[in-house]
């Protein structure tokens, strides 16, 4: 059975490599289903959205995971309903963290003006359907 969980936390500061205070990042979970870590992984999100060292991201069990960055600009800042009918985008795959963090970086560089526009990186089974 395919777990979910939510993985991230406060950092040391915006590279996002450790955790403030080095200890490890939370592990939230499991959940049974995508969606409702995603559920968790929106309130996290929000709750800390005034704090530019926190990030969470979506992580799949399984033994053929890859890195995506997912996003797109949303109705609101409760980043819930995509404000495109085409919904959220998938970028990748990724076969490191570090390369999907590049590209998040530039995804957020490039939607910088943009209050509505998030972007998270998720470590997930490669599946069809996603993708950019």
């Amino acid at each position: 059975m395919t777990q979910y969980w939510v993985v991230g936390g406060e950092y040391a500061d915006a590279t996002f490599e450790r955790t403030a205070g080095g200890g490890p990042e939370e592990r939230i979970g499991p959940f049974e289903s995508y969606d409702a870590a995603k559920a968790v992984w929106q309130a996290r999100a929000w709750a800390t959205v005034d704090n530019a060292r926190a990030r969470y991201r979506i992580e799949e069990d399984g033994s053929d995971l890859r890195y995506w960055v997912v996003g797109c600009s949303y109705k609101d800042t409760r980043f819930c309903e995509p404000a495109d009918k085409q919904g959220e985008r998938w970028y990748g795959p990724f076969e490191s963290y570090e390369s999907a963090k590049a590209e998040w970086n530039r995804l957020a560089w490039s939607t910088v003006d943009d209050a509505h526009a998030r972007f998270r990186i998720e470590r997930r089974v490669e599946r069809r359907g996603y993708g950019t």
